[in-house]
């Protein structure tokens, strides 16, 4: 699989909104962008990471840390490590120039959480149309954490859906959706329960829509799990999803099989 190659599409947000007023300081998480990534290249595929404006993601502080790889010190350290130096971390290409390279040589692609992704990535009209290139060929497609709420950005008016969520208008949001591919998928995705922890928490605030209820509202079917922070992958299809932080390695194991099914079947 040494030639196969797999799009990683993170995000430039820095700070989200917050409901009633100001902003909240957030990234793309660490372990979410690293521990999968690490994962496909032992497993033999090349990454290729993306972002918006092609620029490194900028990493959410509270990832930063030994907690969120299972509080192993030498895990973080290595991770960490990943992040700053490998090559395939640091030559980060725009969206654009990958969409108008052509997509045929990307075998999968994968997206990272943190609260970064709800920003740019779910509005941005080149993710959408990288997301419907993978969706139309049927190629693996995973997302993590609060990634999957990025696959709102491949309905033709993403930006309007975003906005419509943003002032509440839910059934606005749900018209607007009507022509999104992923509708009637099984997913899964962030929480509202862990949401509100990170509210609590970390904002100490309210963020002004929850993820379940944004792709529900797109037409998707979304479960979370019975535990909070527990791993927890859907699968449906060419669509692979993590609920959360935790599910880092288990949406790589998933993945990398899909992967290697989809070459074996080739």
């Amino acid at each position: 699989m040494a030639d196969a190659k797999i799009l990683v599409l993170g995000s430039n947000a820095t700070r989200i909104e917050l409901k009633g007023g100001g902003s909240a300081a957030i990234g793309q998480y660490l372990n979410e962008t690293v521990v999968p990534s690490m994962a496909l290249i032992e497993a033999g595929y090349e990454i290729v990471l993306a972002t918006p404006d092609g620029t490194k993601p900028h990493i959410d502080e509270f990832s930063d840390s030994a907690r969120h790889f299972g509080d192993d010190e030498a895990a973080y350290a290595r991770g960490k490590s990943f992040f700053d130096e490998a090559p395939s971390m640091n030559q980060v290409r725009p969206l654009r120039s990958v969409l108008e390279d052509g997509l045929d040589g990307y075998a999968g692609v994968f997206v990272p959480g943190g609260h970064a992704p709800v920003v740019d990535l779910m509005q941005d009209a080149d993710m959408g149309a990288i997301l419907r290139h993978f969706h139309d060929t049927g190629k693996p497609t995973a997302l993590l954490c609060h990634g999957p709420v990025a696959i709102a950005a491949a309905m033709t008016r993403a930006a309007e859906f975003r906005a419509a969520l943003v002032n509440g208008e839910t059934t606005r949001a749900s018209d607007i959706a009507r022509d999104w591919p992923y509708a009637g998928y099984r997913m899964t995705v962030f929480s509202t329960s862990e949401e509100k922890w990170a509210e609590d928490n970390l904002f100490h605030a309210r963020l002004p829509f929850y993820m379940p209820d944004a792709l529900r509202l797109a037409g998707a079917t979304v479960t979370t799990g019975a535990v909070d922070w527990a791993p927890n992958v859907v699968i449906d299809r060419e669509l692979i999803t993590g609920q959360n932080m935790g599910s880092d390695r288990l949406i790589a194991t998933k993945l990398i099989e899909a992967l290697n099914a989809a070459n074996a079947n080739a």
